[in-house]
This record gives structure tokens, C-alpha cells and sequence, in this order.
């Protein structure tokens, strides 16, 4: 979907003169506050702003005075993932042959 705003001239000017910049701008707004009202979600803001990362986007809210909630379900997700790892790593670390030498 495409939003057209209208704006001042000297107002739009402190955004500077590229538009491609004002036009960022405001997608950034409108993301920072979709997630601050709790309108969108993380995954949400990610795709609005072209993130790959879920970190992507907790730095990007981070930088603009935005903390959301850590839920019990994303507690145990990423305990999910840090055990997935702690076993692979395991895993590989049994297959690898010793360098020791004598």
C-alpha cells in the first residue's frame, strides 16, 4: 500500500531534501508507534522495515526509547534455541579429531 502525505514545505525541509529520506522517516514512525501501542508485532515491524533479524529490530527499537515486554514464550523459545545449540556444538565437538601431539 502506498501513503501520500502531505507536509509544509519548511517543515518537510528539516527532514532534509531527499525524499527517499523523509519517506523512511515516516515508515520508522509509523513502525516505532505500531509497536509501542502494541498495533503491530516484531515480526511485523521487520518486514515494514526490511530487517532479516528479530535483533535487527529489537536494536532498532532500542535506539528509540522502545522496551517491549519479555513474555514466558519467548523465555522458553530462546532456551529452546540456546539448547538446540549447546547440542550441536557438542555434537561437533565430539567428531572433531584431537590435535594433541606428543
Amino acid at each position: 500500500m502506498q501513503i501520500t502525505l502531505e507536509l509544509p514545505e519548511d517543515i518537510a525541509l528539516h527532514f532534509g531534501a531527499d525524499q527517499s529520506a523523509l519517506s523512511r522517516a515516516a515508515l520508522e514512525a509509523l513502525a516505532i508507534e505500531g509497536a509501542r501501542s502494541g498495533n503491530l508485532s516484531l515480526g511485523q515491524v521487520r518486514r515494514m522495515l526490511g530487517f532479516t533479524t528479530r535483533m535487527q529490530v529489537d536494536g532498532f527499537l532500542k535506539e528509540h526509547g522502545i522496551s517491549l515486554p519479555v513474555t514466558v514464550e519467548d523465555v522458553e523459545q530462546e532456551a529452546e534455541v540456546s539448547r538446540r545449540f549447546r547440542e550441536e556444538w557438542s555434537l561437533s565437538q565430539t567428531r572433531r579429531p584431537s590435535t594433541t601431539s606428543f
